[in-house]
């Protein structure tokens, strides 16, 4: 391990170059680098710089100079996106990072932060899942061009630190939720497409609601401001070669999550599982104690305060939350 010099600019001084930025995790990204005085932040959307374009990604980051570069930029979605479009998330999201992780090699990026996924896990992991068992098999099948591209972004960069010294560091937050979240039912994940069903199920008077798969899949969620908050002490205060999860210490079955949900959405029909749908991944769960002992992050955030929160902003926020982006 390493840890990040002080060496100057200190770390509020320094010029971040941010990609995603305006995305979801991107949103609360800015956020907490405000809240801790970073003002030089580079965000520029995708029409502005387009990272599929290796000449465009090179030419931002040469031009932007930064101290250090956080990529969160991804193409992304559920279980049915997953099924329907795999070769262009693989793709997609391959190049996005090979295209960065190059640029910053290039132009001497004092330090890189890339932005893994816990979908590059192997689909029979122990749980909590521990940095080390991340290449003990093969990730569920459904996830597995996602994980797998992302993951050959670490390799990447572990590449690029052995034969020219690149600073980098690399964290695979956990399922994220939050005000914010994709609601159209193309990329949404879990949270919000059982939010949106239950909203325009209790709307409609429906006298019961569809779930795919059997409830008996467990997840970890992390509220999208607490991976926010752990993106940048990470990016303050460590680099190091290996991958370090995010994660919020607490596991729930599927079934338990869509009590949660219709508890406070107040829907008041049945729910009916489809087991002909797929669980996906059987658990996940991370252990999240190497994040705590490397940058101090630990999550904050009530499951249940949270859930509120993003229910409370998607029916303030329904056009938004629900149009098509990507």
């Amino acid at each position: 391990m390493v840890r990040a010099s002080k060496a100057e600019p200190e770390f509020e001084q320094q010029r971040i170059f941010l990609t995603g930025g305006s995305g979801f995790l991107g949103t609360s990204v800015q956020a907490a680098l405000a809240r801790r005085g970073v003002s030089d932040v580079v965000a520029p959307t995708s029409s502005e710089v387009d990272l599929l374009d290796q000449s465009q990604a090179r030419a931002a980051i040469a031009d932007h100079a930064p101290d250090t570069v956080i990529h969160l930029a991804a193409r992304v979605g559920g279980i049915g996106a997953n099924l329907v479009a795999p070769a262009q998330l693989y793709l997609e999201n391959l190049m996005l990072g090979t295209n960065l992780i190059e640029a910053c090699r290039i132009a001497e990026v004092p330090k890189t932060l890339v932005i893994g996924t816990i979908c590059s896990y192997p689909k029979h992991t122990p749980v909590p899942f521990s940095e080390s068992s991340l290449w003990k098999g093969y990730p569920e099948e459904s996830n597995a061009p996602y994980g797998i591209a992302k993951l050959a972004q670490l390799v990447h960069l572990q590449a690029n630190r052995d034969q020219y010294g690149q600073r980098s560091a690399y964290l695979m937050p956990t399922n994220l939720y939050g005000p914010g979240d994709k609601f159209h039912p193309d990329v949404s994940h879990v949270i919000p497409a059982l939010i949106r069903k239950c909203v325009i199920a209790k709307e409609s008077g429906a006298e019961e609601i569809e779930v795919w798969g059997t409830g008996g899949a467990s997840r970890e969620f992390l509220y999208v401001d607490d991976a926010a908050e752990g993106i940048v002490l990470a990016a303050e205060l460590w680099e190091g070669p290996g991958p370090v999860n995010l994660g919020a210490d607490r596991e729930m079955l599927i079934k338990e999550l869509v009590e949660n949900i219709v508890e406070l959405t107040g829907y008041d029909g049945r729910v009916r599982w489809d087991d002909s749908r797929p669980d996906g991944q059987p658990r996940r769960a991370v252990d999240a104690g190497r994040a705590r002992e490397l940058f101090g992050f630990t999550a904050r955030t009530d499951f249940k305060d949270g859930l509120q929160t993003t229910i409370d902003w998607y029916l303030a926020n329904r056009e938004l939350a629900e149009s098509r982006r990507s």
